[in-house]
């Protein structure tokens, strides 16, 4: 009896000590499986890091904050970026592309304290571009969106695919918020600024974290919501340089 009972506590004993061994590996394959993800989107977005400057690093483990809703299923949506500067910052960068090739970005700032030693808006935005340093950036009109009136930049010297697109920047200074990106969607100028108030009105918050005047701001913004419909002909004509999207989305 006595000779059972210890048999069967040795088999107990050896199967709890495989179950731990097992268990074991199991969690170490997960620790691995984790940090391997941990390190695919900073592949992806090393780059924009550098060109935003020192002190700005990858925010891996931050939930995106914004989201832009599709028209085009075409578009291809590229993974959701989020930096923060070491002083508090945090920039969320949204990229679109199609037959992969980008076609749009859209960053949403949220300043810190590194705001003073940030480059100018004109500066940032032409490096995202990736225009070279002889093309500057020049004023190309106004647009209206539900966030108000909208700044839209041009290279100065237009010749190239890349030098066709349109920046844009709306600084709030009360909301301490900057929107800001660039685009190339649209064959002519009213429908490059088209897209582009089409993108901001389509621009939705998802959390505000514990930022009640970032939640306070795009609940304002939507009462201004515009629609993504073609405008009318007459429009199109009297309007040309500031064209007013309408319609419901």
């Amino acid at each position: 009896m006595l000779l059972a009972l210890a048999g069967f506590a040795d088999e107990v004993t050896g199967t709890l000590a495989r179950l731990f061994a097992y268990v074991g590996a199991l969690a170490l394959l997960a620790i691995l499986g984790l940090y391997g993800l941990d390190q695919v989107p900073a592949i992806g977005v090393s780059e924009i890091a550098a060109r935003s400057g020192s002190g700005w690093s990858e925010a891996g483990r931050s939930h995106p904050a914004f989201s832009v809703s599709s028209l085009d299923p075409l578009e291809k949506t590229e993974p959701y970026s989020i930096l923060r500067h070491t002083r508090g910052g945090r920039k969320d960068i949204l990229r679109w592309s199609r037959d992969d090739k980008p076609i749009a970005e859209l960053q949403i700032y949220r300043p810190g304290g590194e705001l003073k030693t940030s480059l100018s808006p004109a500066a940032d935005l032409g490096a995202r571009m990736g225009i070279e340093d002889r093309a500057t950036l020049e004023s190309a009109g106004l647009i209206d969106s539900k966030f108000g009136t909208v700044a839209l930049l041009q290279p100065t010297a237009r010749t190239g695919e890349a030098l066709s697109c349109l920046g844009f920047f709306r600084r709030i200074d009360d909301r301490a918020l900057e929107i800001s990106g660039w685009s190339c969607q649209g064959e002519t100028l009213p429908a490059r600024r088209a897209a582009i108030a089409c993108t901001l009105n389509r621009l939705s918050l998802l959390s505000a974290g514990n930022e009640p005047k970032l939640a306070e701001l795009f609940a304002h913004a939507e009462l201004r919501r515009r629609g993504c419909g073609p405008a009318p002909m007459a429009d199109w004509v009297t309007g040309m340089e500031n064209p007013r999207l309408r319609g419901i989305l």
